[in-house]
């Protein structure tokens, strides 16, 4: 069996898209693991998901740093010391500095709840609903400077349904991405999906069936 690379995960709060990438990675051929998982929140009810799982989980309190980049480099040195490969943003509550995303570039992904480029930034299920969309979603990206941008990997789309709020539409969403963040990890890992131009090229392999394109790729 392939040895599986070794994957970073970033997160803030309680960690349900870490723990399907962690739920993923159980499975004898994803070809990821995860090697640690970094918050820079204390209750962060995902440090307990990770280490029930047996998972290597680590609080650094950004509070104690006086500038932003000085808080990356010890997250930097924690991740290398670990092995990580690749970085996996999930609720990480943190703009990160183009320091960390230049020294992590084309390893660091996130996902974000929207079909990007529409509805970058927060309360992105109000405003999807405010704006009258019919279909909305989820995005994994490879992570740029710029908040919520970078070359798009996949995305998963759901339809607005007559009488959702905020809440039933964003239940709906995180379903998708639970099942969007692992498949999109997979194709990074296995060299199938990579950037050109700030383009995301994907592996002849991968392409869909048209009639399943509500998951790009599919999953």
């Amino acid at each position: 069996m392939a040895k599986k690379t070794k994957v970073g995960v970033l997160i803030s709060g309680r960690g349900s898209n870490m723990q399907a990438l962690l739920d993923a990675c159980r499975e004898e051929d994803f070809p990821a693991e995860i090697a640690l998982v970094i918050s820079n929140k204390a209750g962060a009810q995902g440090l307990d998901r990770a280490r029930e799982a047996g998972v290597p989980a680590e609080f650094v309190d950004h509070t104690l740093f006086e500038a932003r980049e000085a808080f990356e480099k010890a997250i930097d040195e924690k991740l290398r010391e670990a092995g990580v490969k690749l970085v996996c943003l999930a609720g990480f509550m943190r703009i990160l500095t183009p320091w960390f995303i230049d020294r992590w570039k084309d390893k660091l992904i996130n996902i974000h709840p929207s079909l990007l480029p529409a509805f970058k930034g927060v309360s992105t299920h109000e405003r999807a609903i405010e704006s009258g969309v019919r279909i909305h979603g989820c995005t994994v990206h490879f992570v740029r400077p710029e908040m919520d941008d970078g070359p798009i990997i996949g995305q998963a789309a759901v339809p607005v349904m007559p009488g959702d709020d905020a809440d039933t539409l964003a239940r709906r969403v995180l379903e998708a991405e639970h099942r969007l963040y692992p498949a999109c990890l997979k194709l990074v890992v296995e060299g199938k999906a990579r950037v050109t131009a700030e383009r995301v090229r994907m592996d002849p392999s991968t392409a869909c069936d048209p009639d399943r394109r509500m998951f790009n790729p599919e999953v």
